[in-house]
């Protein structure tokens, strides 16, 4: 991870920012240039330069750009842009999509906000806008570019795995983030739940069965065979693969699922809640 200040915190962001200052160093000196002459070139402070190179600091896309240019890389350091996003993000948001990029379905129940997965930018934002104590800007940032960086698995042209999200009622009517942001959180639900490879259901609040008052969860079944399941809840977030563990996960979905509305008649209930906001 990289914290607010833009320095690494695991150790595999750290080999990954040190790997991409050594590239911008070798570039820099091949050139014939000190950590000063490149940063005037490119617009940083000397200080900035020399924390990069030393894989203290993930630089930002317009300073790959810009030394990219200088340094004559024809393209090696703009390319690097994709593996420093990824090591701005944290190493469970990491290890969490590198799951999902292996699953042929992702189940999921949710009954506190909407799903990760299905989140608006300004949603997500409210959601983590609201977290006491509060995260910096840089750190919001940062989740916010984690967030939406996971849910290209959904929006993505390639093989898409099968979906399957369960929300609680109630989270459909907690404005989060006010009226408008709730609507358009909504009619995002509603666009998803037409795509082919996704079903999202509601379970009711009348109901008198829940089987899901324990928490959210996801379940991820793997192309290799095997289930991973993920649970986070307040500032704790796990992997489950403990086999008795996840039949007890596996059971538990089958009976939230069992226990809403099927998908057509719970995209008829998101209509009449978005009616009503």
């Amino acid at each position: 991870m990289v914290d607010a200040t833009g320095h690494a915190e695991d150790e595999e962001s750290a080999a990954v920012l040190r790997t991409v200052g050594k590239v911008i160093k070798m570039y820099r000196e091949r050139k014939g240039l000190t950590q000063a002459e490149l940063g005037a070139a490119i617009g940083y402070s000397e200080e900035q330069v020399s924390s990069v190179e030393r894989g203290r600091r993930a630089p930002k896309g317009q300073f790959l750009d810009a030394a990219d240019q200088v340094l004559d890389a024809h393209g090696v350091i703009a390319g690097l842009k994709k593996d420093v996003e990824e090591a701005r993000y944290p190493k469970k948001v990491r290890d969490l999509a590198k799951l999902e990029a292996e699953a042929v379905e992702i189940c999921a129940y949710d009954n506190s906000v909407v799903n990760g997965l299905l989140q608006t930018e300004e949603y997500l934002r409210a959601v983590f806008g609201s977290r006491r104590p509060a995260f910096t800007e840089d750190e919001v940032e940062q989740r916010v570019a984690a967030r939406l960086a996971r849910q290209r698995i959904i929006d993505g042209k390639q093989m898409m795995p099968a979906f399957s999200f369960v929300h609680d009622e109630a989270i459909l009517r907690r404005r989060v983030g006010g009226r408008m942001v709730m609507r358009q959180q909504l009619e995002r639900l509603l666009e998803v739940g037409r795509m082919r490879n996704v079903e999202i259901q509601v379970l009711p609040l009348d109901r008198e069965d829940n089987a899901g008052l324990g928490g959210p969860f996801h379940l991820l079944r793997l192309k290799e065979g095997s289930t991973v399941g993920h649970s986070e809840v307040q500032r704790f977030s796990r992997l489950i693969s403990e086999p008795k563990e996840i039949q007890i996960l596996e059971l538990r979905y089958g009976v939230i699922r069992a226990q809403a509305l099927p998908p057509r008649e719970s995209l008829a209930f998101v209509e009449k809640v978005l009616g009503e906001t």
